[in-house]
């Protein structure tokens, strides 16, 4: 009797449970951190920081966090100086979640919301507007009697 070969598992194409809700509790913690403290940072002084995503590596020990001041200016000032604070984050995160290791941070400026912008304006366009917009039917292709 033949023998069929066992099928290959294929390789996962996306974050595991496991680090989607890691990155999940240290968005809220890093949310958290960034309300409360009082940065003296030119940089970050009356700035509001959204932290769209955290992407965790797949051992945990590594998070990529997005950020995204608030009306998008000074956003590379904003991430420099976040770099410049990330060992006094990484303290504070590991005081306040609970996880085998504190990840290393890195910062980074979303770039969604701009894409997002660039692509309703091109849809704001009108050469691409009337191909969206649905034709309205001609009387061309009834049948003359």
């Amino acid at each position: 009797m033949k023998r069929t070969p066992p099928k290959a598992k294929k390789a996962p194409t996306g974050p595991s449970q496991r680090q989607l809700r890691a990155g999940e509790l240290m968005r809220h913690a890093l949310v958290e951190i960034l309300r409360e403290e009082d940065f003296t940072d030119e940089a970050l002084a009356g700035v509001s920081v959204t932290i769209t995503e955290v992407r965790m590596s797949p051992d945990l020990r590594h998070a990529m966090c997005f950020i995204e001041p608030l009306g998008g200016k000074n956003a590379e000032a904003v991430v420099k100086a976040l770099t410049l604070h990330t060992k006094f984050l990484r303290g504070r995160l590991g005081r306040s979640i609970d996880m085998k290791f504190t990840p290393e941070l890195k910062f980074m400026h979303d770039e969604s919301f701009n894409e997002a912008t660039r692509i309703g304006a091109l849809f704001d366009n009108p050469k691409v507007r009337q191909d969206l917009t649905p034709d309205t039917p001609s009387d061309s292709w009834k049948d003359e009697d």
